[in-house]
């Protein structure tokens, strides 16, 4: 599992899929998200600004990454 350790408060779902190489943009991480691709905590969510703290689990794609 691959962690994301945060340097603010938070991250949005869209940028930490990018900084987790999940995604190659954010183009292609508002589309996979709008899809209904992602699980936050497993349970699907489909706002690409959704604040993601310590302790999170975003999942994609068969890949979890925690937030830290």
């Amino acid at each position: 599992m691959q962690e994301i350790k945060v340097r603010d408060e938070f991250i949005k779902l869209g940028q930490a899929l990018k900084a987790s190489n999940l995604v190659s943009s954010g183009v292609e991480a508002k589309i996979v998200i709008q899809d209904g691709q992602v699980e936050v905590n497993g349970e699907v969510d489909t706002r690409r600004g959704r604040k993601l703290v310590p302790g999170d689990m975003i999942t994609f794609d068969g890949k979890s990454v925690k937030i830290v």
